[in-house]
């Protein structure tokens, strides 16, 4: 049966668009924001890290909770507390005059984030039929985009005449817009009531927070490092009873038998590879551009630009070919551009300039558009409609680990073969630290070429793996036969959701895409240096 379209639908993804692009924003003018903030407040490394990482480890903690809560009693009423908390946090931001103050806020605006992300997807499912939804998920698409390479850009003008409090600052009137907007125009929705699961909500919580913590610190500390190794034990334990405990309650939090379904869990593994490649690719880019090239963190926020707008392009173009394709071709050959794409990034040298890259780039961001709504159509087609917040942050926990998982095996690749290419007799701290090497003009030319021969071995093992999720949807991916009535969908399902019990995933967005999570992972290590 044809969903009735809502009147107000595009004023509806309005609100949307700017609830995700307060998000991505505030991530993205953080990176140009942290030497102001180290001078001015007197934080320490310990403390900048903190500033950085404490967002990260609530958001990603906190998103498979949320998104149950927004299903269990109201989705716009979960996005309009979030958006309240992270302006509210935005405040105290803006006003630190101590690193902890500052710390505490932006705790608080990664509950706010976690919040108000999965409800933004899950309404604008509910909102949008299935003719029109890859247009919504592709100009919300492009929003985030815009956010993600017009923060540091904005950030960097907000610092030069004002002072870093505004980069927080920002976030208020767009926050403030954003809660009217919901409060006026745009209906509730939840699902069936159903009991709650605090035990599970507890586990994914430990479990979460404890893995990104680890994979933060793996390449700083070592597996051996007393608190890495008990973040790690905490993190599979965790999760593991998490996913133990799912299948044994009478009313879990997150359906685990849906990785029981091929297409969900090849979709699922195909988006961990891919984010994870796409992880590695910020961390190490922002670093070359900056490093190698002399650009300044603006400049280096505009030279994303081309990847951005190949992204931006080809989101419309993969969500309006995916009904015709099908899911697994449309994500296997987005998969192979972007193999493609890592495959010229690793035949860059010092001498290239920004021509050979920005073309790669483009090859990134159009292998991105057509790969990402064909694999995120098939792993929301196996969500049943009823779990609609808390399968868009499972997606959005899956593009998040996978992103932190590229930052740090990536960011380690990066470094172990620096140190590598270095010579013998250079320094210790610059054979670690190219920045610490090109304050050494002797060093400097020979730290270039060091760190370009690594970021060529880690774009290797990027590609490795964009390719082993080529294989991986080839594989697993195959696209669901269309009920043969509307009538046979309907009488099977158990919640109105055709894209399980009716065997086709149109009940679901062909064109999701959702670059917000991953952005938050990567905006806020985009800055660092190659891990030690």
């Amino acid at each position: 049966m044809q969903q009735e379209r809502h009147p107000r639908r595009w004023l509806i993804l309005i609100v949307l668009c700017l609830s995700t692009l307060v998000l991505v924003i505030d991530n993205m003018v953080l990176t140009v924001a942290i030497p102001p903030i180290t001078e001015d407040l007197g934080a320490s490394a310990q403390d900048i890290q903190w500033i950085i990482d404490s967002y990260i480890l609530v958001f990603a903690g906190l998103l498979l909770t949320s998104g149950s809560l927004s299903d269990r009693f109201g989705r716009r009423k979960l996005m309009i507390i979030g958006l309240v908390l992270f302006g509210g946090a935005s405040v105290l931001a803006t006003v630190a005059d101590s690193p902890d103050q500052l710390i505490l806020a932006r705790v608080l605006m990664g509950v706010g984030g976690a919040l108000v992300m999965p409800s933004t997807l899950s309404i604008l499912i509910t909102v949008f039929d299935e003719d029109e939804r890859p247009k919504a998920i592709a100009a919300w698409s492009a929003v985030a985009m815009v956010g993600l390479v017009g923060g540091p850009v904005l950030g960097g003008a907000l610092i030069a005449k004002f002072w870093w409090g505004a980069v927080f600052l920002i976030n208020i009137p767009i926050a403030v817009l954003a809660i009217v907007a919901a409060m006026v125009l745009m209906p509730e929705s939840k699902g069936p009531w159903r009991k709650a699961d605090p035990v599970g909500m507890v586990l994914s919580m430990a479990g979460m927070t404890a893995l990104v913590w680890t994979i933060i610190e793996l390449p700083k500390e070592g597996i051996t490092a007393p608190g890495t190794l008990a973040a790690l034990i905490t993190a599979v334990v965790s999760l593991v009873g998490f996913a133990v405990w799912e299948t044994r309650t009478d009313a879990p939090m997150v359906p685990v038998s849906l990785f029981r379904d091929k297409v969900f869990t090849g979709a699922s593994f195909s988006l961990v590879l891919l984010t994870f490649a796409n992880g590695g690719l910020m961390l190490v880019l922002t670093q070359y551009l900056q490093f190698v090239l002399g650009y300044s963190p603006t400049e280096t926020g505009l030279a994303f630009a081309p990847m951005a707008v190949a992204v931006i392009v080809f989101n419309a173009i993969g969500a309006s070919l995916v009904a015709r394709t099908g899911n697994r071709a449309m994500a296997v050959i987005g998969l192979l551009v972007i193999a493609a794409g890592f495959g010229v990034l690793a035949t860059l040298s010092q001498g290239d300039g920004f021509g050979l890259l920005a073309s790669s780039m483009v090859l990134m961001g159009a292998g991105s558009g057509l790969a990402m709504p064909a694999a995120i159509a098939a792993l929301m087609g196996a969500v049943p409609e009823e779990h609609a917040g808390v399968g868009s942050a499972l997606n959005d926990t899956i593009q998040q680990a996978g992103a932190a998982l590229g930052v740090a095996i990536l960011g380690a690749v990066l470094s172990s073969t620096y140190t590598g290419a270095m010579p013998d007799s250079a320094p210790e701290a610059a054979r670690e630290s190219v920045s610490v090497a090109l304050l050494d003009p002797a060093l400097a030319d020979g730290a270039r070429e060091a760190f370009t021969t690594a970021m060529s071995t880690s774009f290797l093992a990027g590609g490795a793996g964009v390719i082993a999720a080529a294989v991986l949807a080839m594989l697993l991916m195959r696209d669901r036969k269309p009920a043969a009535t509307e009538g046979d969908a309907g009488d099977a399902g158990t919640g109105g959701s055709a894209g399980v019990a009716g065997g086709t995933e149109t009940a679901r967005p062909a064109g999701d895409t959702a670059p917000g999570p991953v952005a938050m992972v990567t905006a806020e290590r985009v800055s660092v240096e190659p891990a030690r």
